[in-house]
């Protein structure tokens, strides 16, 4: 596969975007969403949102999208501080190439640079998604609790959600 570059997300990246989430939703347990909860609304909203209120940034080679993270302000003034919804999406097929942590550390320099007003960028993992949460870590996200039974698995059981979030060093509230 030849290389990438990785562009803050536009508007009219939508269906690249929505056709990336279907991909990724076909695989079990790629997303938390199966691929019919995968919609252009969602996708809408999460973009639109996170275009006004946050961040997403998209990673495309030869014009085809391969991955992109987003994450959004609540909407709520007291949580104004932070960002969260954090989601991120690899093709299968180019999964393992290094885009994802790519995302993940633009995403969180590109906070920490040009974003000040951030202190908090939230996600959950699920807990038997280990290689993430290590990834994540090294990121700097600190787990914050157990949300136990909270997430049905693939085998159709239920597994605690992990909640983390990553503290901008840059804060200026």
């Amino acid at each position: 596969m030849s290389s990438f570059f990785l562009r803050p997300s536009l508007l009219s990246d939508e269906t690249a975007i929505y056709n990336l989430y279907n991909r990724v939703a076909a695989i079990r347990g790629g997303l938390a969403r199966e691929t019919h909860e995968v919609t252009s609304d969602y996708v809408h909203h999460f973009l639109s949102r996170s275009i006004a209120t946050g961040l997403s940034i998209i990673a495309i080679n030869e014009n085809e999208c391969l991955g992109e993270i987003h994450a959004y302000r609540p909407g709520i003034k007291v949580f104004d501080h932070v960002l969260s919804e954090l989601t991120i999406a690899v093709d299968p097929k180019a999964q393992g190439l290094g885009i994802g942590k790519q995302l993940f550390t633009t995403f969180l320099d590109t906070v920490r640079t040009t974003m000040p007003n951030i202190l908090r960028v939230e996600l959950i993992a699920r807990e038997s998604n280990s290689k993430a949460i290590r990834m994540y870590e090294k990121l700097g996200f600190v787990t914050e609790g157990r949300f136990e039974n909270r997430i049905r698995s693939v085998d159709g059981g239920l597994e605690a959600d992990i909640p983390m979030a990553w503290m901008n060093p840059n804060y200026k509230g």
